[in-house]
């Protein structure tokens, strides 16, 4: 194994604690073939790095996107905290390259694996939390997850006109029709309000934008449709 001194180099991060950093890089398949040793495996600091992340993640957004309402937070933090864009985060930091694996999982690749690198990458979450606290556990996550934290994130994540229009025409129904029935305030903070008809029902949005409020009524006409369908399922 790698001196982990290079994995705290990319971390930017130097663990006070070497038994933290250590159990947090030995992967259960590692202890299981060295019972005798005593040693600890990282599913433990998965645990809590899992909690950590998802805490600090929901941080970041909010301070970002602070227009976003709680269900779009969630998708976003669900998008970010899951097993492929930590694996990735994992592979950027090389982590693979420093875990103790058993030999199956040697042979089989182990080092590549998503769900070995996301839960290793949490675990070493949790790692730097134990060893420097909240804020240098704060420090950490920023620097690798702010990048990810694009300005048209959001747009990219909810375009809810884009999947409205594709629902309706998988329901072979009349496009949408948005109208704008109000704005409000002064030019330069002005609040518009829309009104979507569509598959017989009909739904307003309101934002700081026209493209916003019509975001914001295809959103609910989505929820609305979504309703009827799950109600005529169940039935």
């Amino acid at each position: 194994m790698m001196s982990t001194t290079d994995l705290e180099q990319r971390l930017g991060y130097c663990f006070n604690d070497r038994h933290l950093i250590s159990t947090a890089l030995r992967h259960s398949s590692f202890v299981n073939e060295n019972a005798e040793s005593g040693y600890e495996d990282n599913e433990r600091l998965e645990f809590l790095g899992d909690a950590i992340l998802n805490g600090i993640v929901s941080r970041l957004l909010m301070d970002h996107y602070p227009r976003l309402h709680e269900g779009e937070l969630s998708r976003l933090r669900s998008n970010l905290v899951n097993k492929i864009q930590l694996a990735a985060l994992a592979r950027q930091i090389d982590l693979g390259a420093f875990l103790l694996l058993g030999k199956g999982e040697l042979q089989s690749f182990g080092r590549r694996k998503e769900s070995i690198l996301a839960d290793a990458f949490e675990a070493l979450v949790a790692a730097v939390y134990l060893d420097g606290g909240f804020d240098r556990a704060f420090e950490v996550i920023g620097r690798l997850f702010i990048p990810l934290l694009a300005p048209d994130m959001p747009e990219k994540h909810f375009d809810y006109k884009s999947r409205l229009q594709e629902q309706i025409q998988a329901m072979r129904q009349p496009p949408p029709e948005y109208t704008i029935v109000a704005e409000t305030g002064p030019d330069h903070h002005k609040t518009f309000e829309v009104e979507l008809t569509v598959a017989g029902i009909r739904t307003h949005g309101r934002g700081t934008s026209k493209k916003a409020a019509e975001q914001n009524a295809a959103e609910k006409a989505i929820g609305l449709l979504d309703s009827v369908a799950n109600r005529e399922n169940s039935g």
